[in-house]
């Protein structure tokens, strides 16, 4: 396993994180997911990702026990705040005060640990004062019960108020959260370089496109039994990709990794690891064996000329509008 410093600190973390949104609490039974998580252990991830909202918090609960009697300084923990959790009162959302701290001190009990290592806002809040949101996160800072702050899914005007807050509040705030793959490059023309200006790095979800660059997909084909294009939660978010004209350019990846001496997921992985604003991939497992194939993309260099033809496959379906970086 390699490892790269988040943001402008000295925080270091995996190359290859693990993440546990849609499985953990949900699509797999705790033992497998113990199962899964070991196995990362065993192959050098030390950065793990979660969030109170994952499986409505039973998420965080499977990752705590799953980590239990692990070396707590050997590890990485990070999770976020903003979604809905609990029964749905009226503080039980959003970047106040109030929900940041109940939230954060929730997510310390699951997860079984005094604090996390990075603490992030899941989304922009647009209807709390920043100012607020900002404060509340420096007290957990100061606290003890979270040592760096992040975000996720915030866009680049975002990302510049936060950290000019962060600055005069002097707390770390450090990374980014968000959607980026091969298809998925909106955040490319604004967000990495204003997270390059103010110290940010990404940490990345998705890099496999939800399995579409895995090439299982095929146009016109079955989707495979179990696959997330069959999951009635996944479903939603893979479709974007479930074209034809998407699909038919995916496979024509295959000989470019195969140039590479990789399959088409650890190309997928590998690929926005090539960005020197990434710090780590978040990779999700249901089986042991996906997590193995997902560690071999760490360390991988991918050549000038790979990228320029993958580039050329892709142009004209992979996204690049950065008016698409989620806004809530």
């Amino acid at each position: 396993m390699e490892f790269r410093r988040l943001g402008r600190s000295g925080l270091n973390i995996s190359e290859i994180s693990y993440g546990n949104w849609l499985t953990h609490g949900s699509q797999v039974e705790e033992d497998q997911a113990h199962a899964c998580v070991r196995a990362a252990l065993d192959a050098g991830i030390t950065t793990f990702d979660t969030a109170d909202v994952y499986a409505n918090t039973k998420a965080e609960s499977v990752l705590g026990r799953a980590l239990a009697g692990e070396r707590r300084e050997s590890l990485e923990i990070f999770t976020k705040v903003f979604w809905p959790t609990g029964p749905g009162g009226p503080n039980d959302k959003g970047l106040g005060r109030k929900h940041i701290i109940e939230s954060a001190n929730a997510s310390l009990k699951r997860l079984q640990t005094d604090y996390v290592d990075l603490y992030q806002a899941h989304r922009f809040d647009r209807t709390v004062p920043l100012e607020e949101t900002m404060l509340a996160f420096a007290e957990l800072v100061r606290q003890g019960k979270a040592l760096y702050i992040g975000v996720s899914e915030w866009n680049a005007e975002q990302i510049t108020r936060g950290a000019a807050l962060a600055r005069e509040l002097n707390v770390p705030f450090i990374s980014n959260q968000p959607q980026y793959s091969m298809l998925w490059r909106v955040i490319e023309s604004q967000v990495v370089p204003a997270s390059e200006r103010e110290g940010l790095s990404q940490i990345v979800f998705s890099p496999i496109a939800q399995g579409v660059l895995t090439g299982k997909y095929t146009p016109g084909g079955e989707l495979p039994s179990g696959s997330r294009a069959t999951d009635e939660r996944g479903s939603k978010m893979i479709s974007r990709w479930m074209r034809d004209d998407v699909l038919a350019k995916v496979q024509e990846l295959k000989p470019l990794a195969d140039e590479a001496g990789l399959t088409l997921s650890q190309l997928a992985v590998a690929w926005v690891l090539q960005n020197p604003n990434v710090a780590s991939a978040i990779t999700g497992a249901s089986r042991p064996e996906q997590v193995h194939e997902n560690v071999k993309a760490a360390g991988v260099k991918l050549e000038a000329e790979l990228l320029e033809k993958i580039d050329a496959v892709l142009d004209g379906v992979a996204e690049t509008d950065p008016r698409l970086t989620v806004t809530v």
